[in-house]
């Protein structure tokens, strides 16, 4: 039985045209000018092309970044690739580390962490939504390579039931009162991460960590502005996202 991510696929075409589909499920794939059955679609190879109806499409294997920014179901505010890429690197995610997290949410960055630790570390993760806990599960199951997160459903305030985690991310409304329960969970000198959407809780979290023992490292924003990608006019898009949250890094001092 292949697993989740090796099933799922890329189809670009003309005017850039791009759909996220899983070939794992027997149904007919709309396209702009027609339709391809998914059990065709499977035998197609990555990098090949197809016609539809005099029209050229071609099949790609899909990566982490499709698979979040286009086909993962959400109902939540998701940690976007620019930031998930650089939180990985700031909380010295690799492999064969233990790392918590909370909230859930739609386990966008759930996914992203699983691949990181990889098979032989373990991802923690809290959610107390069940709407939210079962649509992550849903997520995580469809695209992940290796079965290493434990799934909690219930809120951090209760406890965090894990010690001596190398990282631990934070992505809830009110950070500032779970930090004494994240510090128990941190080893020594372990990485903590924290996003937050206002100036306001960027105040109040660093506040909070300074009173629980915590070296703040850093605060950042990160902007991305995206280009027209078309050669002959080469500019930025007309429209960005202009914000989607504060990042916080701090370090665990003390025992």
């Amino acid at each position: 039985m292949r697993s989740g991510f090796e099933t799922k696929r890329v189809i670009i075409g003309p005017d850039g045209f791009k759909k996220v589909v899983d070939i794992a499920s027997p149904n007919k794939i709309g396209l702009p000018n027609g339709q391809i059955d998914s059990t065709q679609l499977a035998e197609i190879k990555p990098g090949n092309s197809f016609a539809v109806n005099g029209v050229d499409y071609y099949v790609l294997n899909c990566d982490m970044f499709d698979y979040v920014m286009y086909y993962l179901k959400r109902r939540t505010q998701i940690v976007y690739p620019k930031e998930g890429a650089y939180i990985l690197m700031r909380l010295d995610v690799s492999p064969g580390k233990r790392v918590g997290e909370a909230g859930t949410g739609s386990g966008a960055f759930t996914v992203c962490l699983s691949r990181a630790v990889g098979p032989e570390g373990r991802v923690y993760t809290y959610e107390q939504r069940e709407e939210f806990y079962k649509l992550a599960e849903k997520n995580i199951r469809g695209f992940s390579e290796f079965n290493n997160v434990v799934m909690h459903h219930k809120s951090i305030n209760e406890g965090i039931e894990e010690r001596d985690l190398d990282a631990f991310f934070l992505d809830v409304r009110e950070p500032w009162e779970v930090l004494a329960e994240v510090r128990k969970a941190l080893k020594p000198a372990g990485h903590l991460g924290i996003l937050v959407p206002t100036t306001n809780q960027v105040a109040e979290t660093m506040t909070s960590l300074e009173k629980n023992g915590f070296y703040i490292s850093e605060v950042v924003e990160i902007m991305m502005r995206k280009y027209k990608l078309v050669p002959e006019r080469l500019r930025p898009e007309d429209l960005m996202i202009g914000h989607t949250g504060y990042l916080i890094f701090a370090r665990k001092l003390g025992e």
